[in-house]
């Protein structure tokens, strides 16, 4: 099972404590920025599960911090942590805040109920896990939003896991049209497909073409 990747923004003082640490022993693959730039830069980089905006420890209110994030992606959860005397937060920047002082345990019980469970909107194969509510995809190291269009691809491709599904038949339920006299665009939402859930989308594992026919998630 792949470790659940978290970007936490904290700065460096002393007199308030640092979690980056802490959550890698507790399991998480942790990238750490020092800043609101750098967040949104590592935010591109590495499609984090969830974000960690540690406010008091860059003396900030972390809200601008937030605001950038959501521009950024609208979808990724995000804890605020905030000092204890802190004037309310508005709830549409940030999924949870926490006011110091509390523990770590407290911070990793946060974090796993902001994590989607296996429930009826989750479709799993293999490494592959399709979140339909939240239109996210997880595979391997990467979490990574989709259009409701590749939804509707990817989800296709893994309930006939190991099966060879036609092009036309593929572009027929996808675009939901009986015109298949160009199908390239497919090609084009298969590459975008392949970058979401290949460790090399140019050396595909699991999403393959059968040349003169279709293509084949193996997994």
């Amino acid at each position: 099972m792949k470790k659940t990747t978290l970007l936490v923004i904290e700065g460096r003082h002393a007199e308030i404590p640092s979690f980056a640490q802490d959550l890698q022993k507790k399991g998480f693959d942790v990238v750490s920025a020092q800043n609101g730039s750098e967040a949104v830069s590592q935010l591109k980089q590495t499609n984090p599960s969830l974000v960690i905006v540690n406010a008091p420890s860059m003396r900030s209110t972390g809200i601008r911090i937030c605001s950038s994030i959501r521009k950024k992606d609208s979808k990724v959860p995000i804890i605020l942590i905030v000092e204890n005397d802190q004037k309310s937060v508005d709830k549409e920047l940030a999924d949870s805040i926490l006011a110091l002082p509390f523990t770590v345990q407290k911070l990793v019980n946060r974090i796993k109920a902001l994590m989607p469970g296996d429930g009826d909107n989750i479709v799993s194969v293999g490494p592959i896990r399709l979140d339909l509510e939240n239109r996210r995809v997880r595979s391997l190291d990467k979490n990574t939003k989709l259009t409701p269009r590749l939804i509707t691809l990817l989800q296709i491709l893994m309930d006939k896991h190991g099966e060879v599904v036609e092009r036309e038949a593929l572009f027929k339920k996808v675009w939901e049209t009986n015109y298949t006299g160009d199908t390239r665009t497919l090609d084009v939402h298969i590459s975008w497909l392949r970058r979401a859930i290949e460790l090399d989308p140019d050396n595909p594992k699991f999403l393959k073409t059968i040349r003169g026919v279709g293509y084949r998630l193996d997994v």
